[in-house]
């Protein structure tokens, strides 16, 4: 476990002793998923205080770990997300549609997902872990060289199922990516008081794998520790933990006030450290920000924007009672008496 991986430093500069560098192509892109990611957050929020959506969570200041870890990856791996990934769910080319499916709550909850190699969200802590950890189990048994990814939170290293994949993923060595964004806050509750070691990338050698701990805020120092990871998984080396340090810009979901409990000071510390501001200088250095470049992105961002409006508002409410006729393959009585009792309760609403 060595010290924070970082290429790019917070004012946008390349750090002193790093050399790593990507295609022109390749950054741009990186580029333009960061900042659709940004905005398309913003809409969805939007839409959720418009009453479209029943829930959202942001990932507003994590969309530098998010774009940066998938982007690196192969389409046939296997992304296991929790609930906030927006950004690894761009870079897979999820619609937007789709990704509003799971938050209006449609009985689909997003088919797409499962169709581009993601997983669906998982809203329950660290369950997906273990999932993750059973599909690369699969892959290493079917002798394929696909590598899956579970992205967890702070807060979810604190569950009892993310130290059982941990271990059972580090046993059995499965080629299997941990990638914690370390966001500062699961929920209220600060990261210094979910754990007492050095950082949550130390605890990877009580399990027997390298942990590594990168600026998640540095899209590049992310692309990089997970093409690492990810090759080292693919070569038969087991698991490895990342922690990427960012932070949450905003509330743990819209149901959430953040101002209770997040400093403003370190808000604004943080503020300072922008994922994206931070990217949009370094390619400035590099040349490849040009003002075509800027405009692909603004115009792909609006039809992205647009795509996403025109499946939500004024979308027809998801019919409840089909809940209950996706469960089983036959309905048992007790769950079709309880189908009864639910619509009749609500017709007496109507």
């Amino acid at each position: 476990m060595g010290q924070l991986v970082q290429h790019i430093a917070p004012d946008g500069t390349a750090t002193v002793d790093s050399d790593y560098r990507l295609p022109p192509e390749t950054s741009a892109w990186l580029y333009e998923n960061l900042v659709i990611a940004r905005d398309l957050d913003g809409e969805f929020v939007n839409l959720q205080r418009q009453g479209e959506l029943a829930l959202y969570a942001s990932c507003r200041g994590q969309e530098a770990a998010q774009v940066g870890a998938a982007a690196c990856l192969r389409k046939t791996d296997w992304l296991f997300p929790q609930y906030r990934e927006l950004g690894a769910f761009l870079v897979r080319g999820i619609a937007p549609g789709q990704m509003a499916a799971v938050w209006r709550g449609s009985w689909h909850g997003g088919l797409e997902f499962t169709r581009k190699c993601c997983a669906p969200i998982a809203i329950p802590i660290a369950t997906h872990a273990l999932h993750a950890v059973g599909a690369a189990m699969a892959a290493q048994r079917l002798g394929e060289d696909s590598v899956t990814v579970a992205f967890l939170g702070d807060g979810a290293t604190s569950e009892g199922d993310a130290h059982e994949a941990l271990n059972l993923a580090a046993v059995d060595k499965v080629p299997c990516v941990f990638f914690v964004q370390n966001n500062q806050w699961a929920i209220s509750v600060p990261v210094s008081r979910q754990h007492a070691a050095v950082s949550i990338a130390h605890r990877a050698s009580g399990y027997g794998m390298p942990g590594v701990m990168v600026d998640g805020n540095d899209v590049l120092a992310c692309y990089a520790v997970m093409s690492e990871a990810a090759a080292r998984a693919r070569a038969g080396e087991g698991p490895t933990l990342i922690e990427a340090v960012t932070y949450r810009m905003g509330p743990h979901t819209t149901s959430d006030d953040p101002t209770r409990y997040q400093p403003a000071d370190e808000l604004a510390e943080w503020a300072a450290r922008d994922p994206i501001t931070r990217y949009r200088k370094y390619l400035q250095d590099l040349g490849v920000l040009t003002d075509r470049l800027e405009q692909r992105v603004a115009a792909r961002s609006a039809r992205l924007r647009a795509e996403l409006r025109d499946a939500v508002v004024d979308a027809p409410d998801p019919d409840v009672a089909e809940l209950f006729e996706h469960v089983y393959a036959e309905t048992p009585p007790l769950l079709a008496a309880q189908r009864e009792q639910l619509l009749a309760e609500m017709a007496k609403e109507t």
